[in-house]
């Protein structure tokens, strides 16, 4: 069971994917946990009736797990169609009750072979001793009648009754040969039979109303796919799935493949169409992007578009996000891919066991370039695979490198560290403890190769046993000793015999043997002409005054990283402001080549996620007395009057997801 602040983050990021909208069409990310118990039973259910509740489209895995008979489930009735599979499993409810469910898509499965799981759902416990215990004795799948990919298993369902009964081969693709694994006969308790009225005798329930509505088995043979009736004009059209009211492609229950506005359609009108006059590709203005299996104008807030013109929540590898004009794409990188990451503030924590703390470090730095907060590295040991680190250019807190046993911490490419946050309010750089003296072993190098600049803070190095090297670096020449940073120098190491620096290394000063190791120098061997830092001995070779780190050349786009702000490859000491003053009218008018500031960049808009200051700077959260508010498709922090209203948990962030493909459906209604 996940603990109580593992909890927490489970609970925030599943809440996260629950997507707003109008009670009459609303779109949800769904989950990806199998049968993992998040919290309590109850908080468990809590969690899926925030996640679901009004929901008519899960994007993505419907996991139904934990629901007892004291539950209302009311809130399964509105789902219609599920993106990847349907779990149902360890539930003691009597009934499951998701008799809108039309199509599972199974664009993912589960053990990669099953877009329907119904498995244990019984408790035997709770007959206590009599013949009949509890569990899902009804699963009304009235409306479902299609399954694109994938099979069913049903397994250990004790108390289920008639879904034995149901042709599979009707709901199915068969010609993807599913792996079919049926459900047994109820033999703990008398069922009520199908109704007399049920096609070949299945059903899903008593009653006619649960009667198995077949969709294909029935059809003519002149049929392509699906049919409403036994006749050759029952045929749906070939885009339909899971049925049909007539034979337009407006008139099928669902799309087989995409819907735009009310039609079905093998795919969305293009983005690019060829020009002929021109004999090169133009932009389509009918052209539209996939949501799903929705044709929509624009990818709902959130969402960045890739090439192929889908809607996605991440880009994929080898790929980046930027704004083109107002519209976040995925775009190819050239090279390694800018990244940024938020980073850490739990000090020497460690998360889980010391294999679960690596993987946690490996998914939050993997390809990541700036860290904009702080970079924890710790636990880590001589079986780990620590090349996830070496793509890391700039931190924008502090680092802390400690217990670890790890021979090296590849840092080579860390060029600078601001020291926004600093480790115990002093120090920049802080290394550790980094020796497991009961197996003789601990870090012996650093190769901080690239590091030539810390903006603010100082330095600490304590009961490193086997570090060998740093005792050799020139501080002077990275920290910023006009602060009168703290400086804890590294002890030379008496534990073995290191390996000294090359005889090239000035001054004798290197990261470790080799050529390759030595240190570069920025600062301390710069002509007195020079403001800050240089890239070599004369005066010619000052960096200019907005550089960090070192440079190419003396221009402000030579920096090897910005002092303050980088603009679109310049470095700047600010941002363009949003605001200018007006002389005509004398008054502050918008900039139009105004931006925000991220960090040390600037943006002509935050990123997905983040919220803009009275300051212009883009942060994840709205600093005490001040709340979010939407002011012109802009999420800005608002000073408070008075107190400060409570935020909404996923309240409109997500709202365009579900609203793209509501204002579809409603085109058709108002065409109609």
């Amino acid at each position: 069971m996940a603990g109580p602040t593992e909890l927490g983050l489970i609970f925030t990021l599943l809440l996260s994917g629950s997507l707003c909208a109008t009670p009459e069409k609303k779109v949800c990310r769904g989950t990806n946990i199998k049968l993992a118990l998040l919290g309590t039973v109850d908080e468990h259910y809590q969690i899926l009736v925030k996640m679901y509740s009004n929901c008519t489209v899960v994007l993505e895995n419907l996991e139904i797990a934990y629901l007892t008979e004291k539950h209302d489930l009311s809130f399964l009735r509105s789902i219609q169609e599920v993106g990847g599979y349907v779990l149902i499993g360890l539930n003691s409810a009597p009934s499951i009750p998701l008799e809108n469910l039309r199509i599972i898509r199974g664009h993912s499965l589960y053990d990669d072979r099953f877009a329907l799981v119904v498995l244990i759902n019984s408790d035997n416990s709770i007959g206590k001793g009599d013949s009949i215990g509890q569990g899902v004795n009804q699963l009304p799948l009235t409306s479902l009648t299609e399954i694109l990919k994938g099979g069913i298993k049903f397994f250990s369902n004790r108390y289920l009754c008639n879904v034995e009964t149901i042709q599979w081969t009707d709901i199915l693709n068969m010609e993807t040969q599913p792996t079919i694994i049926e459900p047994a006969p109820n033999l703990a308790r008398d069922c009520e039979k199908c109704d007399l009225s049920c096609p070949n005798g299945s059903c899903w329930g008593p009653g006619p109303q649960n009667c198995q509505t077949m969709t294909k088995v029935i059809c003519a043979e002149q049929c392509s796919g699906r049919c409403k009736g036994r006749t050759p004009m029952d045929c749906c059209n070939e885009h339909c799935a899971a049925g049909c009211t007539g034979p337009k492609p407006t008139d099928c229950l669902a799309c087989k493949d995409f819907q735009d506005e009310g039609t079905c359609k093998d795919a969305c009108p293009p983005l690019m169409l060829y020009d002929p006059n021109t004999h090169q590709l133009a932009l389509n203005p009918d052209g539209k992007y996939s949501f799903g299996a929705t044709c929509i104008k624009k990818c709902p807030r959130n969402y960045v578009a890739t090439d192929h013109g889908a809607c996605v929540r991440t880009c994929s590898p080898g790929t980046y996000e930027v704004d083109e004009g107002g519209v976040w794409k995925c775009k190819k990188c050239d090279g390694l891919c800018p990244k940024v990451c938020r980073g850490t503030n739990i000090k020497l924590a460690l998360l889980g066991t010391v294999d679960d703390h690596y993987q946690i470090l490996v998914k939050m730095y993997s390809n990541c370039t700036v860290v904009l907060e702080n970079l924890e590295i710790t636990y880590l040991t001589e079986k780990h695979d620590l090349s996830f680190l070496r793509s890391i250019q700039e931190v924008g807190g502090y680092v802390l490198i400690g217990l670890n046993s790890a021979p090296s911490i590849p840092l080579e490419n860390l060029r600078i560290i601001r020291g926004q946050s600093l480790y115990e309010d002093r120090y920049a750089l802080t290394v550790l403890l980094n020796s497991d003296n009961s197996i003789r072993q601990g870090v012996n190098q650093l190769p901080l190769t690239s590091l030539t600049e810390i903006q603010k803070g100082g330095i600490k190095f304590t009961n490193n046993y086997y570090l060998c090297n740093v005792e050799t670096i020139q501080w002077t020449d990275i920290l910023n000793m006009e602060t009168q940073p703290k400086i804890i120098e590294p002890q030379p190491n008496l534990a073995r015999s290191c390996e000294e620096c090359d005889l090239s290394c000035p001054n004798g000063s290197c990261w470790g043997p080799g050529p390759q190791n030595c240190q570069t120098m920025t600062k301390v061997i710069c002509a007195e002409q020079c403001s800050g830092r240089c890239k070599g001995l004369t005066p010619m070779d000052c960096c200019n005054e907005h550089c960090a780190a070192g440079c190419t050349g003396p221009k402000p786009t030579d920096c090897l990283a910005c002092k303050d702000f980088q603009d679109e490859g310049t470095c700047k000491d600010a941002c363009p402001p949003l605001m200018l003053y007006d002389p005509n009218t004398h008054q502050l008018a918008l900039n139009p080549d105004g931006k925000y500031s991220f960090g040390a960049t600037c943006v002509k808009k935050c990123p997905r996620n983040y919220v803009v200051t009275d300051h212009g700077a883009c942060v994840r959260t709205c600093s005490p007395g001040t709340y979010e508010v939407d002011e012109g498709g802009v999420r800005k922090c608002k000073k408070c009057d008075g107190l400060c209203p409570k935020a909404k948990l996923s309240a409109s962030l997500d709202s365009e997801e579900a609203a793209a493909v509501e204002s579809s459906d409603q085109h058709t209604e108002d065409s109609a």
